[in-house]
């Protein structure tokens, strides 16, 4: 099982990008009829759509692209804002360095949370 499926449930969709072209949201208001508005880069999902996890989804997506990152089923990945936020178990330090590599290359990162991260 992947990253993406394991955590969101989520079969990777077709054209799905770990650093899409975000959509334009049509947002209406009372002041003009339609203005448009840029998705926050860590609200956009997988296809450039507004998605509220769709910086973990990326990330998610981002570790399964990752030939030396394997699913570790002890790990989760969650976001607070911009901030990846991993939990759980890794079994050493250096694969917990990739990750956090990873994680940061990742559009709308601004930093990786991970103080809920034991190895061993």
């Amino acid at each position: 099982m992947g990253w993406l499926k394991r955590l969101f449930g989520l079969e990777k969709p077709q054209n799905a990008q770990v650093n899409p072209t975000p959509q334009q949201v049509q947002q209406q208001t009372s002041a003009t009829p339609a203005a448009t508005q840029q998705i926050a880069p860590e609200r956009m999902g997988l296809n450039g759509e507004y998605d509220q996890s769709g910086l973990a989804k990326r990330v998610a997506l981002a570790f399964d692209q990752d030939q030396q990152l394997t699913d570790i089923e002890t790990l989760w990945v969650a976001q607070t804002g911009s901030t990846v936020v991993l939990k759980g178990k890794v079994p050493s330090q250096d694969i917990l360095n990739q990750m956090i590599s990873v994680a940061r290359s990742v559009n709308g990162a601004t930093s990786v949370d991970t103080s809920q991260v034991t190895i061993g």
